[in-house]
């Protein structure tokens, strides 16, 4: 199951707040609309994904947000009861 948030930002900050929205960390999807709702971009957000892989994104994201006033980013989110327990918490004893 997932939650979605919805933010509403100027174009200026807009790759500053998808940044902050990825360092989060338990994003799934994230969707760039303008302000009549229109989607205009929408992309998954994986788990172990490393900066290289957005950089594509965030130049497409620079360029889009020069073009936009004002837009709304909708964030799809992992509940915390969908992400698997840890095994760090285990330990192993002597036998």
């Amino acid at each position: 199951m997932s939650l979605k948030e919805t933010f509403i930002v100027n174009g200026e900050n807009l790759l500053k707040k998808i940044k902050e929205i990825i360092a989060e960390g338990n994003v799934t999807k994230i969707s760039i609309s303008d302000k009549s709702g229109k989607e205009i971009m929408s992309f998954p957000v994986t788990i172990g994904v490393v900066g290289v892989v957005f950089a594509p994104i965030f130049a497409a994201i620079g360029a889009l947000a020069a073009l936009l006033t004002e837009c709304k980013i909708t964030v799809e989110k992992r509940k915390d009861d969908d992400i698997p327990p840890s095994n760090d918490s285990l330990t192993e004893g002597p036998l």
